[in-house]
C-alpha cells in the first residue's frame, strides 16, 4: 500500500474524469477559542448566535469566522451554557434576549444549536426578520415543521442551511466528494454510511432522551448520512425503502432509540445507513464513523475519526481502483462550507448547499423516522 499526496490524487482523479463521457451534493472536537478573521481582511458579513444547547455550535461559529464572518452577539437562556460559550469566545457580546439579535439590522446570518425541536421555529423567526440561518443538525424534527419552513423560505427568499458536520467538517469526506465528482470510481452505485456514537449518559440533558425533542435517531444522527447519500450519488429524487429503530440497552429511558438503520434509493444510486449509541469505552474517540462509496470503476472508504488498524489521527481515505489500493493524505484539504455560505449570504447563491438538497435530505430523514419499524 502506498501513500498518495494531494497533488497526485487530484491529478489521477482528473485523468480518470477526462476519459469519461458525461462525467459530472464527525462532529469535530469543539474549538477552544474563536479563530480570528485573517489580519488585513475586512469581515465580509456580521453574524449572531441564538441557542447553544449542543457543542456543535463551536464548529459552526469557527466555520463562519473562517469564511469571513464577524461574530457580533449571542443569546442563550441557560446560564451554565453561556459561561462555557463566553470562555471559548470571549469577544462575542451577550445579548439581552433573542429579539436584540433578530432586530439588529447589521446582522445578516444567525447560527443556532438550540434544542432540536426548537430549531425550525427559530429559523422561521430568523427568516421573517430578513436574515439567513444556519442550524445544527437535525435542523427540523417533524414533517409539519418542514412544510412551514419550506413555505417561509420560499416567501422570504432567505437561506435555511443545516451544518452537516460529518461532511462539512471532515477533510476526508470533502476529499472523497472531490474524487467522486471527478469520476475517480466511475458512476456511483451505492453509499454505506455508519454513524456510531458514544452515549455517556451522565453528560446528557433531559431532552436528549425524548424523541419528541430530538426527533428520533434517524432524524437526528442519520441526517448526516442522508445528506452524504444525496451529495455523493447526485440524487435529486429519493425514497426510503425500509427503516427500523430500537432500544436495546437503555431500559430506564423506554422511549429512547439507541439503534437505527435504513435503506434508501435515489435517481443517482442507492444507500444503506446505520446509526447507533454503542461506541465502547475502549475506542479513543466518540465514534468510528465510516463511509464507503461503491462505483463502477472502484470504491472509496473513509474512516473519519479513527483507524482501528493503528494509523494515528483521523481523516483516513482509501481509494481502490483498477490500478491498486492507495491511502490518500487529507491533511491539507480545505473545509469550504463556511466561506461558501458567506458567499451565498452576500451573493444570494447556493454554493454551500442548495436549498433543494437541504430540504430533501431532511425530508428523507423524517420519512425514515416516521416509517421505521420498532424492533
Amino acid at each position: 500500500m502506498t501513500l498518495v499526496t494531494r497533488r497526485e490524487a487530484v491529478k489521477a482523479a482528473a485523468a480518470v474524469a477526462a476519459g469519461m463521457v458525461g462525467a459530472a451534493p464527525a462532529p469535530t472536537a469543539p474549538a477552544t477559542a474563536a479563530p480570528a478573521v485573517r489580519r488585513g481582511r475586512t469581515a465580509r458579513i456580521r453574524f449572531g448566535v441564538i441557542g447553544i444547547n449542543h457543542a456543535h455550535i463551536y464548529g459552526q461559529v469557527a466555520a463562519t469566522i473562517r469564511g469571513g464572518g464577524e461574530p457580533v452577539s449571542y443569546f442563550a437562556a441557560e446560564e451554565h451554557l453561556r459561561a462555557e460559550f463566553a470562555r471559548r469566545f470571549p469577544r462575542i457580546r451577550l445579548a439581552r434576549d433573542e429579539r436584540e439579535i433578530l432586530e439588529d439590522a447589521s446582522i445578516q446570518l444567525v447560527l443556532s444549536s438550540i434544542v432540536p425541536d426548537q430549531r425550525a421555529p427559530l429559523g422561521i423567526r430568523v427568516m421573517q426578520h430578513g436574515k439567513d440561518y444556519m442550524a445544527d443538525k437535525p435542523g427540523i424534527t417533524t414533517l409539519d415543521q418542514l412544510a412551514e419552513v419550506r413555505r417561509v423560505q420560499a416567501a422570504t427568499g432567505r437561506i435555511y442551511s443545516i451544518m452537516y458536520s460529518e461532511r462539512f467538517e471532515s477533510r476526508a469526506t470533502v476529499r472523497a466528494g472531490d474524487l467522486v465528482h471527478a469520476g475517480a470510481i466511475g458512476d456511483v452505485i451505492q453509499t454505506v454510511g455508519l454513524g456510531p456514537h458514544r452515549i455517556n449518559p451522565p453528560s446528557r440533558p433531559e431532552w436528549f432522551w425524548d424523541p419528541a425533542r430530538y426527533g428520533g435517531i434517524l432524524c437526528d444522527i442519520a441526517s448526516h448520512q442522508f445528506d452524504q447519500f444525496l451529495f455523493l450519488t447526485g440524487s435529486t429524487r429519493a425514497e426510503v425503502v425500509a427503516a427500523q429503530v430500537g432500544n436495546f440497552h437503555n431500559p430506564e429511558h423506554p422511549a429512547f432509540q439507541d439503534f437505527g438503520d435504513a435503506l434508501v434509493r435515489g435517481n443517482g444510486g442507492t444507500g444503506y445507513i446505520r446509526v447507533d449509541w454503542f461506541t465502547p469505552a475502549g475506542l479513543p474517540t466518540w465514534g468510528d464513523t465510516r463511509l464507503t462509496i461503491l462505483g463502477t470503476a472502484g470504491y472509496i472508504e473513509v474512516r473519519k475519526n479513527v483507524d482501528i488498524g493503528g494509523r494515528p489521527g483521523g481523516d483516513h481515505l482509501f481509494l481502490t481502483d483498477g490500478s491498486g489500493v492507495r491511502r490518500i493524505d487529507c491533511g491539507d484539504v480545505a473545509l469550504p462550507y463556511g466561506e461558501r455560505l458567506v458567499d451565498d449570504v452576500l451573493n444570494r447563491t447556493e454554493t454551500a448547499m442548495s436549498q433543494a438538497h437541504c430540504f430533501l435530505a431532511t425530508e428523507l430523514a423524517l420519512l425514515a423516522q416516521q416509517q421505521a419499524r420498532k424492533l
